[in-house]
């Protein structure tokens, strides 16, 4: 159906690409820890919805552009890096703010929760790396000479992202428990905006130094 061939090397396939420790995972978990459950979660559903567009790159040739032109991969490279390390700094010099105030949490958390999906979307879409390798992955299990080449790639790409996001929601439910443990010891409120700042710093560096 739709061209697809080898579904089940695509499932098994996909299943260990996902539980894989990467970027993704390693900012949810971080985010988790450090922001709790539900930052996770919505981290997970901003990652999906940035996977969404990489996804629809790959089946309509976007991704092709930066596999393709050394310009927008290393334009795309160092923009998301930067926003990474960006993320970075300013969570570290939240460290020297006070954050201990229940009401103003209470106050922001809705708007805060917004400001975690956009920037999961953010991280994942200016990752060039994620457009490559949809474009990579994705094709191998689909017939190019089907006239549903294009509708296959999606449906593939959907299933990959479904299998990504229920596993990072994983991630963030085990981490936020982790960050509920830590949060009982007065040491971790102190580091734990420099941990998370510093992960998100060696992010963006990865990103940087990463090659096509």
């Amino acid at each position: 159906m739709f061209g697809i061939e080898h579904f089940f090397v695509f499932i098994s396939a996909g299943l260990l690409l996902n539980i894989s420790p990467g970027p993704d995972m390693i900012y949810v978990a971080t985010r988790s820890s450090t922001q709790g459950k539900m930052a996770g979660i919505v981290s997970s559903l901003g990652i999906a919805t940035g996977s969404l567009f990489h996804i629809i790159g790959a089946a309509i040739g976007l991704s092709a552009i930066i596999f393709y032109s050394s310009v927008a991969f290393q334009l795309i490279k160092w923009i998301g890096a930067g926003y990474l390390v960006y993320l970075g700094i300013k969570a570290i010099l939240n460290a020297y703010k006070n954050v201990n105030t229940q009401n103003d949490a209470l106050i922001n958390k809705t708007k805060s929760l917004t400001e975690i999906y956009k920037k999961g979307i953010l991280v994942n879409l200016l990752n060039p790396k994620v457009a490559l390798f949809f474009m990579a992955f994705l094709p191998q299990f689909v017939d190019p000479a089907s006239s549903y080449f294009t509708a296959g790639i999606i449906l593939l790409g959907l299933l990959f992202n479904i299998c990504g996001t229920a596993i990072l929601i994983i991630v963030a439910y085990f981490f936020s428990k982790l960050g509920e443990w830590l949060t009982g010891r007065p040491l971790f409120h102190k580091v734990k905006s420099w941990v998370s700042g510093t992960v998100y710093i060696l992010l963006g560096i990865g990103i940087a130094t990463s090659e096509k």
